[in-house]
Order: C-alpha cells, then sequence, then structure tokens
C-alpha cells in the first residue's frame, strides 16, 4: 500500500466517518421531550421505487441531499462523480458523448450506439444514452447512486448501476428563490428563479429556470493557424487551392445553457397524485472536444511524432475551426468555420401514483428527444508539416423515445407482498456525419459536399417489452426474503450507409457500381435476469443483507462507425451482442453512538459477460465493438458521524477497494504502435492479439476514496455561517481499455471546499464555492491520435499519442441567494 493508500486510511479513521452523504435529505430530529440538536438524520432513498431510509434498503447506495446539492453547486453528471469516490465520468467529443464508469464497470465513448452500463433516471424515466452528459441538472431534491446490477426496479442497461436524480416538485405553500452567481476561472455568470405553491386545493405548480453563460472557458488554446491544401478530381487533380484553418478561440469552452421546467402537482384526491414536468435544455459550447488534452507522446519526445510540441499534462489544448470555404458551405457547417457542440432537448414526464390502501398503482409515461451537432478537427494534432492529414467532420444525431412503465405494489400486513409491472419503450436515433479529409474536393460534386470525402447516414428503431415482478416473505419477525426478475424482449432494426462522395476515394473503396457502406440489420434480443435478496434486521439500528443480482443491457449497432475497405467483416464491426452481469453483494448497515454514528460495509463480487468494448483499430481504420467477460470485486467502507457535542458538524469519509480486470479476453485487440515483445504475439487466422485476461478495465483505479465535513452554526439569532470540505482520492488506473502503458493516470487528490454566511431563517445566502482547489489535471477517458502510432505486431513500433478527456481545474464561484 502507498504512503498516499496509508494517509487516506488514516484520515478516515480521524474523521471518523465515511461517506454515506454529508448532508440531509429531509430534516428530521429525535422523538423526545425537549428537541435534541445535533445527531445523524435520516436518509431517505427510493432505490426500490417507494420511498425508505437508506439504513433500510438492502442496496449499495450513495444519497446526496438537497443541501448537499446546494451546498456543493452539483449541477451535471460530472459533478455527482466528483462526489462519489468510485463513480468516473469523462467528457468525449462524439460517439456517445460520454464514459461512465462505476466500480471499474463502464462504457467506452467511442460508440453512440452503446448504452451506458451505468443508467441514468430521472423522475423515474431511464435515459441512458450517453449524451445526456450534455444535459445540465438543477432543483434537485435528491441524487441517488445505486451500485451493482439494478435491473429489477431500473430496467435493462444497468449492469453498473443507477444514478437516479429526482427534481424537486411544488410546495404546499408559496415560496420562491433568485439564486445569481459568478465563476472566476470561465468568467461565467448565472441566474437561477424558483416559483412555488398551491393554484388550489388540489393543484400545485412549480416553476424553475436557470440560465448561465460563460466568456471564457476553462482550457487555453495555443493552436496556430494551419494551411490544408486541395486539388480538384474534377479537373484532374488540378487547380491547387490552399485554404486556412484558423484557431479556435481561447480559452474554451465558453459554454452557454438555459434550463427551465414546469411541474404540475394533481391530487384530486387523498389517494390519487398526478405529476407533470416538462423539461427544456439548451447548450452551446465553442468546441465539442475543448477538454481533449495531448497528455502522454507515442515517441516520448513530441505530439504525433513530429516533435511539434511537448505531451503535457496541463489544462492546454491544441485545436483550429474548419476552413471558412469549406464549413460555410458543408452540411451542419458555419459561415464562419468555426467549431461547436449544439444539444437541445426536451422532456415530458408524467407520474401517477392510486393508493388502494393496500396496493399502489403507479404508473410512469415519459417522451424525451434530443438532437446533438457538432464541427470539429477531429485529429487535433496536424500542422503545416502534414496537411494531408488533416480531418474535418461535421455531425447531426437526433435521439427520441416513449416509454410507459406500470408498478402494482402491495402493503399487506400478513407475511407476503409483491410487486407487479410491465414496460414498453419505443426509440429511434437518426444519425448524420460528413468527413473531409485528404485534401480533395470535386466541383462536379452536389454543392454542400464540394470539399467532403465521405457522407454517413445511419439510424436505429427499436423497441422493448419487459415484464418485471417481485415477492417479499418475512420469513420471521425482521427477516425478510425477497426475490424477483425481469424478462426483457426487445428488437432494433438499423441502417447504415457510408458512401465515399469523392472520386478519388470512391475508386479506391467501391465495388462495381455499389457504394462501399450499406449495411442493415435486424437484432432481436431477449433476456430473463432473476435476483434474490435476505435481509436480516435484529434490531431497528442494524441491517444486514445478502443478494444474488443479475442485470442485461442491450446490444446494438454502433451508428457512427466506420466501414473500412480493409475489414473482413463489416456487419461484426457495426454490431454488438447484449451484456450481462450476475454476481452478489453482502453488507451491513449500521446507527451506532445513539444516532451520532452510521457505518456501513459492502463486499460484492459480479461477473460480466460480453462486455462491451469500443475499439478504433487505426491501421484498418475502423471501430470495432468487441465482447470479452470480465469482473468485479471488492469491499465498500462509508461511515458518518454528527456529534450531539458539536451541533450543526456533521464528518464523512469513505474507502473503496476494487479490482476489476478482464475475466477472460485471450484475443483482445493490441493497441497501435504495440511489439511482439510487449505481448501483441497471439497468432490467429484473424490476425494478431495479445491476451488481456487479468488487466485492468478502464478507468479502474483499485482505491478510492473521501473525507469531508459540513459545519453550520448560529452566530446570532439572526445570523448563521457555514464551512465545508471535501477530499476526494483515487489510485492510479489506465483510461486505456487496452492496457496501453503510456496512457495511465496517477494517483490524485481533488479537494473541494466552500464558505456561506446567511440569515439564520434562511432568508437570504452569500456562499463562496471551491472546487479542484489543488488544480489537479487528471483524464477520465482516452482516445488514440489520429494518424498517430504505427501497426502493431512488429519487432519495433511507434505508440499513438494519447488524448485525454481532461478534468476541470480550479474554480472559485461566488454565489448569492435569496428566499422568498
Amino acid at each position: 500500500m502507498s504512503f498516499s493508500k496509508h494517509s487516506l486510511l488514516a484520515a478516515s479513521c480521524l474523521a471518523g466517518a465515511a461517506f454515506a452523504n454529508p448532508a440531509i435529505a429531509q430534516d428530521t430530529a429525535p422523538a423526545s421531550e425537549e428537541v435534541r440538536q445535533g445527531g445523524l438524520d435520516e436518509i431517505v432513498v427510493t432505490a426500490r421505487k417507494r420511498e425508505e431510509s437508506v439504513q433500510d434498503v438492502p442496496v449499495a447506495v450513495t444519497a446526496l441531499s438537497e443541501k448537499v446539492i446546494e451546498t456543493r453547486d452539483i449541477t451535471s453528471i460530472e459533478k455527482i462523480a466528483a462526489a462519489t469516490p468510485n463513480l468516473n465520468v469523462g467528457r468525449a467529443s462524439n460517439g456517445s458523448a460520454a464514459q461512465i464508469t462505476l466500480r471499474g464497470i463502464g462504457s467506452s465513448s467511442t460508440s453512440i450506439g452503446i448504452e451506458q452500463s451505468v443508467a441514468i433516471v430521472v423522475d423515474g424515466a431511464y435515459y441512458g444514452q450517453g449524451r445526456v452528459i450534455e444535459e445540465g441538472f438543477f432543483d434537485l431534491g435528491r441524487v441517488e447512486v445505486l451500485k451493482g446490477p439494478q435491473a429489477l426496479f431500473f430496467g435493462k442497461n444497468a449492469t453498473a448501476g443507477v444514478i437516479s436524480l429526482t427534481t424537486n416538485d411544488p410546495t404546499n405553500e408559496w415560496e420562491g428563490s433568485v439564486k445569481a452567481g459568478y465563476e472566476f476561472k470561465a468568467e461565467q455568470y448565472s441566474l437561477e428563479g424558483i416559483l412555488s405553491g398551491p393554484v388550489s386545493d388540489t393543484v400545485g405548480i412549480r416553476f424553475a429556470a436557470r440560465y448561465s453563460k460563460m466568456d471564457g472557458g476553462y482550457y487555453k488554446n495555443v493552436s496556430t493557424p494551419m494551411n490544408y491544401t486541395t486539388v480538384d478530381v474534377a479537373q484532374g487533380f488540378g487547380d491547387v487551392e490552399t485554404l486556412v484553418s484558423q484557431p479556435t478561440e481561447s480559452p474554451m469552452s465558453q459554454q452557454e445553457e438555459f434550463l427551465a421546467r414546469m411541474t404540475l402537482k394533481f391530487e384530486p384526491t387523498d389517494n390519487l397524485t398526478s405529476t407533470l414536468k416538462v423539461t427544456r435544455d439548451q447548450n452551446d459550447t465553442l468546441n465539442n472536444s475543448w477538454n481533449y488534452v495531448a497528455y502522454s507522446c507515442g515517441n516520448g519526445t513530441g505530439f504525433s511524432q513530429l516533435t511539434v510540441y511537448p505531451c503535457k499534462k496541463d489544462f492546454v489544448t491544441h485545436q483550429n475551426n474548419l476552413p471558412v470555404e469549406l464549413s460555410s458551405i458543408s452540411p451542419y457547417g458555419r459561415d464562419d468555420g468555426s467549431t461547436y457542440n449544439r444539444y437541445r432537448s426536451w422532456a415530458i414526464n408524467n407520474n401517477l401514483e392510486y393508493d388502494f390502501g393496500s396496493m399502489v398503482l403507479a404508473s410512469v409515461t415519459n417522451w424525451q428527444r434530443n438532437n446533438n451537432s457538432w464541427a470539429c478537427a477531429c485529429n487535433f494534432q496536424t500542422t503545416d508539416t502534414n496537411p494531408g492529414g488533416m480531418i474535418f467532420a461535421t455531425e447531426n444525431s437526433t435521439w427520441e423515445a416513449w416509454s410507459q412503465e406500470l408498478r402494482l405494489t402491495s402493503n399487506f400486513d400478513g407475511m407476503f407482498n409483491f410487486m407487479l409491472g410491465g414496460l414498453y419503450q419505443k426509440t429511434d436515433r437518426d444519425f448524420g456525419q460528413w468527413g473531409y479529409y485528404g485534401g480533395v474536393r470535386d466541383s462536379a460534386a452536389r454543392p454542400d459536399l464540394l470539399y467532403a470525402a465521405s457522407e454517413k447516414i445511419s439510424w436505429t428503431k427499436g423497441e422493448t417489452i419487459a415484464i418485471f415482478g417481485q415477492v417479499r416473505i418475512n420469513l420471521m419477525e425482521n427477516l425478510e426474503l425477497a426475490g424477483g426478475a425481469r424478462y426483457t424482449d426487445e428488437k432494433k432494426d438499423s441502417y447504415f450507409a457510408q458512401e465515399y462522395v469523392n472520386p478519388a476515394y470512391s475508386a479506391v473503396y467501391r465495388s462495381g457500381t455499389d457504394p462501399l457502406g450499406t449495411i442493415t440489420a435486424n437484432q432481436k434480443f431477449d433476456n430473463f435476469s432473476p435476483e434474490v435478496t435476505l435481509t436480516y434486521k435484529p434490531t431497528p439500528d442494524l441491517l444486514l443483507y445478502g443478494a444474488y443480482k443479475t442485470a442485461y443491457k442491450s446490444g446494438g449497432f454502433s451508428n457512427g462507425g466506420i466501414n473500412s475497405a480493409l475489414s473482413a467483416d463489416p456487419y461484426s464491426d457495426l454490431t454488438f451482442n447484449p451484456e450481462k452481469a450476475r454476481g452478489f453483494e453482502a453488507g451491513i448497515k449500521s446507527t451506532l453512538a445513539d444516532n451520532q454514528l452510521r457505518a456501513n460495509v459492502t463486499v460484492f463480487r459480479y461477473i460480466v459477460k460480453d462486455f462491451q468494448v469500443d475499439f478504433f483499430n487505426s491501421p484498418v481504420f475502423a471501430f470495432n465493438t468487441l465482447t470479452a467477460d470480465a469482473k468485479t470485486q471488492g469491499v465498500e467502507l462509508e461511515l458518518e458521524y454528527a456529534p450531539y457535542s458539536v451541533p450543526g458538524l456533521n464528518v464523512t469519509a469513505a474507502l473503496n477497494y476494487n479490482d476489476a480486470t478482464y475475466d477472460k479476453f485471450p484475443e483482445g485487440p493490441c493497441y497501435s504502435g504495440q511489439t511482439q515483445a510487449e505481448g501483441c504475439n497471439v497468432v490467429t487466422p484473424n490476425g494478431i492479439f495479445q491476451n488481456l485476461t487479468g488487466k485492468s478495465l478502464s478507468v479502474a483505479p483499485k482505491w478510492t476514496g473521501v473525507v469531508g465535513f459540513v459545519y453550520e452554526t448560529d452566530l446570532s439569532d439572526s445570523m448563521m455561517i457555514g464551512l465545508n470540505a471535501n477530499a476526494r482520492y483515487s489510485d492510479d488506473y489506465n483510461p486505456s481499455g487496452f492496457a496501453n502503458p503510456i496512457a495511465v493516470q496517477d494517483s490524485y487528490w481533488s479537494i473541494d471546499a466552500g464558505a456561506k454566511i446567511g440569515a439564520a431563517d434562511g432568508n437570504w445566502e452569500l456562499a463562496v464555492i471551491g472546487k479542484n482547489l489543488t488544480n489537479q489535471f487528471y483524464v477520465t477517458g482516452v482516445v488514440d491520435g489520429p494518424s498517430s502510432g504505427t501497426a502493431s505486431g512488429g519487432v519495433t513500433g511507434v505508440k499513438a499519442d494519447q488524448l485525454g478527456f481532461g478534468s476541470l481545474p480550479r474554480t472559485v464561484k461566488v454565489q448569492l441567494t435569496k428566499r422568498f
């Protein structure tokens, strides 16, 4: 164990607490004749789709209350990860746009067709697409991170876990708030307003809106102008034209975001509640790859093997716009050539609940639609010394889904209870991408394809039907056996056409008169996922549980993949099988020291069959979605301490050990430039591979942890003060899923802290919020630099440069809140 691990363990013990939740899900005091200050407050979660104390639910849950969310300014999936030690989130430029990893299990970012192994659920509805990372979240009542497979209550695509977000409902009395903030690093100002209250005895309404804009950004762009020289194939490769690719503005990302939500709650009777939420999100950034950093050079001296500039772990990037002449006429290009990312989404969600007394019928109806378009210089390192290697691209993708879920849950006084439900979901993805590369143009082509080398059009239409149920039996007092299962039947019909529209390429890639790349797939999947849990609660303050769980994640189609003429099996490159998890988990949850100390321990081991891994095969220039067997096992310690002797103090810490490796991957792909001596020596009829069995999964640190505190106290009858700090530790890990030694991210600490002062009754508050105060740079995902590295399997080789998805630098925000 390294010094860092020793220091983390010591800090955890000295703190006397571990990360369960640094704050409160609801404000309650111990029942007594005199109100007792201090002590733990109850944390309410919905891990089993009903409200329960976190100490009563047999699931490993990290919960963030509304108070913690506000105190730490948690407004995105990435900020949730910063508050959860074994959750990592990487923001990518294309593909699914995200790599979300929990306990070492997560989906790579390069394929838009892969749904995340960590499911995102908002107000009971599933949002599994990685591009949900573009969503901003605000006015949240609760965040729950459920660890391990969660098939029974949260459906497919939860093989690693669930991030469940619950937004606030209308209040019983009229109230409102206005919140204004300014963050100095990005020069970002924000304004948020909430108005909530009853319209009548049966109708409540809530309006919430948030606007933010950066005049600056987090990353410095130090690129220079680059020349892109083209020739006209319609004139015999003559008429040479040199275009200029100007540097993208700096700093980045210069984000502008608008979020709005209207909630209408209707309670016509005591036993019927209908809650309708309509949400709008608009998110624009200057560049879709603003956090890409060349942090490790393949040749050890300079990026792209040209010694243009050194690779460095810093908040510095090299980004260029598209040439104006190219961008202004191209699909989804802009007149000024600027790179960008544009995200728009709508969601309508209705939760209906009818209480029969002994049974409750619940319905969740959801419609969601998002559109994401972008433009980028997509190799990030080309200079005038290699003008033919410049790659520009534009993309437009739309995702639409409609779902209906019904659940009937009993609440009998006897020994038997049950839950029975069904889900129907219909999905539609439309995808288009245009590539501009190779220094060619075609004056005889369709005008908007003058500079295009390829045009990629794809779509996938899906339909899912699932039934699920659970039976709970009280075997004896305080001993419950619960067993259930989910059966899923789904189909996905896909189309993919990748036409090389410039004759310079079509002459190479066409077969006769048919364009390469037209592929169709009609996929059908079905799955049965059972689970069994035994729960024993000998005292109100102690719970023991053991569970066998399984889960299933959909197979599918990589709409944004590449159909290479060098590939032996294009259909297999673009399609992939379902991912399945199974294993055991056991835990102890205890509340000790007269409700001052909460101590939880979890032990787990899961096997993931057909774990989905996306690989960029640079010599063939194709993306392959591969499957392998993986396993994750470990121990998690969580404590929380709130002493009566110091009212207002809440100390937290956590220490997690997790071993996530390939359980069986004897023919894994070699990383670019990997030599025979480095392990690329497994010779098969299909090529040369490496044995990745036993190697670490992507972004899977063995040790993670957090230590923190929150302290609030009154200065007088009218004034209060609050302080908080949180230190998060991560062991070293490899963000590459293929054991590339130059991709390794070293261990690090990241520290957040804040202070506030305000009215004792909460009427107003002035806060300072600091994040990553050590200014620690780290990467949470990686891709090979295009056009870098050499082929693998030789006696010698040069590794591809590593482009990492970098973290946010040190930020300090001042925030003023007024409530009325």
